[in-house]
C-alpha cells in the first residue's frame, strides 16, 4: 500500500510541475510545434515517466532535470529572437517542393518524401491534381502550404452559370520515380499499349525515364521527366 501511495504522489508532484513549466513556456496549437518543441516535450514527459516508475530516481533529481530543460528552452527560444543562424538549427526553414509548376525532385529526395506523401499532403488541401499547383512549400512544422495557379484559383464556372462536367478520372498517380503503380491501370482498365503510345507522345521511350505521371481527370496524362544521376 505504501508503494503506491508513493507512486501517486510522484505522479501528482511530477504532473503538476510540468503543468506549471507548459504554462510558463507559452501556448501553442500541435499544428504549430516545430520538431525541436515536439522532441522537447517528448523529454520532458520521459522524465516525468522515469521519476514515477523508477524509484531509485528521487524526486529532486527529476525536478533538477526538467527545471534544466524549461531553462535551456527559455535560452534557445530566447537565442532564436536573435540569432538567424541558431534559428536555422532549431527550428529549420521553409523547403520549396514545387516552384513554378516544376517539382523540385532534389528537394524532395533531401526530405525523404515520396510522391505518395506529396500527393498525401495535396490531397489534404483539397488540391486533387498536381498541375493546378504554383508553389508547394514544406513549412518547418511539417505542414503543406500551397499556392494555386491564378486560371486555377479564380472564377469558377458556378460564377458564370456554366454546367460543370463530371470528371472522366480522378487524378491518380502512374509513375513514381521510374515505376509503374499497378492499381490505377486495373482500376480504369487502361492497357499496356494505350500508356505506351502516351509515353511516346510526350517523348519518352520507357517509364524509368519518368520520375513522375499522373492521369489527369480528362484522361490525358501529366509527366515529369527524371533529372540526371537521380
Amino acid at each position: 500500500m505504501e508503494g503506491i501511495l508513493i507512486t501517486i504522489y510522484r505522479t501528482v508532484l511530477g504532473f503538476a510541475f510540468l503543468l506549471l513549466l507548459m504554462r510558463l513556456l507559452g501556448k501553442k496549437q500541435l499544428g504549430e510545434l516545430t520538431f525541436f518543441n515536439y522532441a522537447t516535450g517528448i523529454a520532458m514527459g520521459n522524465i516525468i515517466g522515469d521519476m514515477v516508475v523508477h524509484k531509485e530516481i528521487t524526486v529532486w533529481e527529476s525536478l533538477a532535470s526538467l527545471s534544466f530543460w524549461a531553462i535551456a528552452v527559455f535560452g534557445i527560444e530566447f537565442l532564436n529572437r536573435h540569432s538567424p543562424l541558431l534559428t536555422k538549427l532549431t527550428k529549420s526553414q521553409p523547403t520549396i517542393l514545387i516552384k513554378k509548376g516544376q517539382l523540385m525532385q532534389k528537394e524532395l529526395k533531401r526530405m525523404q518524401m515520396s510522391m505518395d506523401d506529396l500527393l498525401m499532403l495535396l490531397r489534404i488541401s483539397s488540391v486533387f491534381d498536381i498541375t493546378d499547383v504554383e508553389y508547394a512549400i514544406m513549412e518547418p512544422n511539417g505542414q503543406l502550404s500551397i499556392l494555386k495557379k491564378p486560371l486555377k484559383d479564380s472564377v469558377t464556372k458556378g460564377d458564370l452559370n456554366i454546367p460543370p462536367e463530371a470528371p472522366l478520372y480522378l487524378p491518380t498517380m502512374l509513375i513514381s520515380n521510374g515505376e509503374k503503380i499497378d492499381l490505377p491501370f486495373k482500376e480504369y482498365n487502361l492497357s499496356e499499349e494505350w500508356f505506351t503510345s502516351q509515353l511516346k507522345r510526350a517523348g519518352f521511350q520507357d517509364a524509368k525515364e519518368v520520375f513522375f505521371a499522373q492521369l489527369q481527370d480528362d484522361g490525358e496524362v501529366f509527366f515529369v521527366e527524371k533529372e540526371k544521376g537521380s
